[in-house]
This record gives C-alpha cells, structure tokens and sequence, in this order.
C-alpha cells in the first residue's frame, strides 16, 4: 500500500476479510485485480470509490433500468445505517464498493463501533492495519469511534496485529482474541497500557500469554491515571496453560476491579494464587477454576472471603475439593445462584446438605459424577431451594427414581435435569416430566420418549 493511496478514500476489498477461493468470493464480484493469493495467502488491496455513473451507454441504460427496480435505493440513510448495523465487518467492506451512496452510508462512524473477523486462513494483521488506517482518515492516527475488536480463531494474528490495536485504539473496550496462539505477553500489555477504556479482554487458548501487565513505561507515565492499576473487569484466561501462582499475583495487583475471571484449565495454578487473587480482587462475582487440579479445599476458603458477592463458582474435576471446601462455601457465600462441582467426587451427602441449607437461592447446580451423592442429598435440596432451575446428576450411581419425585414435587420451575447414566425408572421420569412441565429431561433411558 503507497501512501498516496492511502491518502485517497479508498475500500478495503472482499479479499481483506475473505481469502479467494472461499465460497463467499466465487459469486463473479471478487476479480483478479482486488486480490492476488501467493502461496495460499490472502493480500490485502485498497480501492477508490465507485465512480458516480457509468459512461458506455448501455450499461447506462441497464443501470437505469436497475434504479428503477431497487426499491432499496428509496430507503432513507438512517434506515440503510440500520440494515448495514447487522452486517459483519466483510460484509460490509463489500457494500462500500457498490455504488457512491453506499461507500458513503458504509464507512458512517457509527457502524465502526466494531470489527469482527474470523477464519485462520484470514492475514489478520493486514486486515487491522488497513482498516484501521481508512477509520483514521478523519481523526488522524486514532479511531475513536472504535470500541470492540473481535478476532477469535484467527491463528495468523500476531503481535504485530495487537500492535496496531494498542496505538490506533485508545477508545477500545472489549478485545477477544481466543485461538490466537501466536500473541505474547509484550502485545497483551501494550493494548491495555494504550487502551486505558479496556474492560472485556478474551485470551483464552492464548498459550504464550502468562500474565496480564501495564507495560514499566505505562507503570511510570500513567500512574496519575491509572493508578497503576487496569480498569478490566472481564478476563478470560482459559486454557492459558502456562499461567503459574505468579503471574495470578500480578493479574490480581494489577485488574483489582475484575468482576468475571474464568481459569479453565489453567493446570498450574494453586491454593497460593487463589490466596493473591482474593487480596486484591474482592469485587469478583463469577470465577471458574474448573480442572485446576491443584484447587483443593484450602483454596474454597480463600475463595469464600469473597462472601455474598459471589454469584458463580466453576469447580469441576478439582479431585482435591471435598465437603470441607463446599462448607466454607455454603457459610459464607449464601447468594450463590451458580455451583459447578462436577466431578468432584469428594462431595456426599452432607456436603449438599451445608449447600442446600445456607444456599437457598441456588439455580443451578451440577453434582454429576459425584458418586457419593444420593437421595438424601436430593431430599435436602428439594426442601431449601425451590428456585432451582437446572439440575445436573449425570452418572450418579446412587440416585434412584425417588429422589427425582422428591425434586420434581418441590421444585416446580426446573427447566433442565440431566440424568444420564443413572438408574432411574420410567416411571420416576414421566412423574418429573408430569410436575415440571417446562423441564426438559436429558436421560439414556430408550423406554421413555
């Protein structure tokens, strides 16, 4: 890209968002001359503007004669503003180029709120600099109407990508970047030292990204600003495998307004950094430690200090969590409406029982593979928590068809129940299904239908 071209108004083509030989681009628009693929890859073309008329006359004449059948033409521009709001970002790069009206209504500041592409073939740090370079033309250098970028599953994005971000988007609030496993630590803390606004920061599957950090310029330059702390509030950190009790440390000291923080299967995580996490973070309602193996009940305790803020714990296949931990959990943490503790088979009857008494606001609850819970424990929360909606007993050996009945009479507004790979009758099913009208029944008996 020159920088004269640059300098015109100019559209970024198709072939930025949809490689060449993709089923969006084989519909006779997309020509030689908007994109070029050398060894697979999808290069990024600028255009100008469509010309105002057509010179030849017969395509004159069959122009006209289109105008006159597209009633969408007729449409006033804050109804076409409206129609292109729904459309993702390629979609709306091709509209730019068909006609002056809409080059214009395409590129209205307000439908710039959001980028969004997707696609592991997509050269997604090209894509980013061009457009970005095209929303600055107004407002040199920066793009200030632009809030959310959305590059999930695009595995060619690099630091450079994030790179562009971080110095054209200081207005930027939400950033996802799932699957994007070639992104560091280094581009992670520029976008949010120059991204002072970030509040939603997806880097699930990001397996090089081990801590979340102002960078030390930002530390020094903005701490009258900042207060050297990150104003997220949602962080997805998922399957971010290489994250130690160390780097949760910094993440805490540093993102103290986090209020949603999911580490699945962060594998190396431990009681010790859940213990830094709840020195800093005390405003955290959702946290999901879900196959952190190393959890055990020392780490529920620490957890529970978070008291009646918490509404949504994920503690599922944590082999080291037993009754003990669900007990700090059910005394201190009474509004909890969400638990997960799947495959914890430390869990038994009195463990729910704690739960059921102190939590009485529980809406879902998921207790499968927990071999030690029986009808008991369903008698328990059958009496206390009459909001329960989803009920999830998936391969609990000991339920029988006794305790459903027992939640089937008291909890009318079950929606969900799973009771697959459990012994239960038809019989106790139809009774379910009879009480719960709305519930819907996930189950591997072949006799009920």
């Amino acid at each position: 890209d020159s920088d004269l071209s640059m300098r015109t108004l100019s559209t970024p083509s198709p072939a930025l968002i949809f490689p060449p030989n993709s089923p969006g681009f084989q519909n006779g628009r997309g020509s030689s001359t908007s994109s070029s693929s050398v060894t697979g890859e999808t290069v990024a073309m600028v255009h100008s503007p469509p010309p105002t008329r057509l010179t030849h006359p017969l395509i004159r004449l069959a122009s006209k004669h289109q105008k006159e059948q597209a009633n969408i033409d007729r449409l006033p521009d804050h109804a076409m503003i409206q129609i292109f709001s729904f459309l993702p970002t390629n979609q709306l790069c091709r509209c730019a180029r068909v006609c002056r009206r809409w080059y214009n209504l395409a590129w209205d500041p307000r439908l710039w709120r959001t980028i969004r592409l997707t696609g592991e073939t997509i050269n997604v740090d090209r894509a980013l600099k061009v457009l970005t370079r095209r929303l600055c033309q107004d407002t040199p250098n920066v793009c200030l109407m632009l809030e959310t970028v959305i590059v999930s599953g695009c595995r060619r994005l690099t630091d450079r990508g994030l790179y562009t971000i971080a110095q054209c988007c200081p207005e930027l609030r939400r950033l996802e970047v799932s699957g994007c496993y070639n992104i560091s630590n280094e581009a992670v803390f520029d976008v949010v030292s120059l991204c002072p606004n970030l509040e939603h920061l997806d880097v699930s599957g990001c397996s090089k990204v081990t801590c979340i950090s102002l960078t030390r310029e930002a530390s020094i330059k903005l701490s009258p600003l900042h207060g050297k702390q990150i104003s997220i509030r949602y962080l997805d950190m998922t399957d971010c495998f290489v994250l130690e009790d160390e780097g949760l440390h910094t993440i805490a000291a540093h993102c103290t307004q986090l209020t949603h923080l999911y580490l699945r299967r962060c594998v190396r995580i431990t009681d010790e950094g859940l213990r830094y996490l709840m020195i800093y973070c005390t405003s955290i309602k959702e946290l999901s430690v879900s196959d952190c193996r190393f959890v055990s009940d020392f780490g529920l305790r620490e957890i529970a200090k978070l008291e009646s803020r918490l509404r949504y714990l994920s503690i599922a296949h944590c082999g080291r969590i037993t009754d003990v931990g669900i007990r700090y959990i059910a005394k201190y943490c009474s509004k909890l409406r969400y638990l997960n503790a799947r495959g914890c088979e430390g869990i038994t009857d009195h463990g729910v029982e704690y739960l059921a008494k102190n939590c009485t606001k529980l809406k879902s609850l998921d207790i499968g593979k927990c071999p030690l819970v029986s009808d008991t424990g369903l008698e328990f929360l059958a009496l206390n928590c009459f909001n329960l909606k989803r009920l999830s007993l998936k391969s609990c050996e000991s339920i029988t068809g006794q305790g459903l009945q027992i939640v089937a009479a008291n909890c009318f507004d079950l929606q969900m129940l799973n009771v697959q790979d459990c012994e239960v009758s038809v019989d106790a099913l139809r009774f379910v299904k009879r009480h719960c009208k709305r519930c819907i029944i996930e189950h591997t008996n072949p006799a009920f239908f």
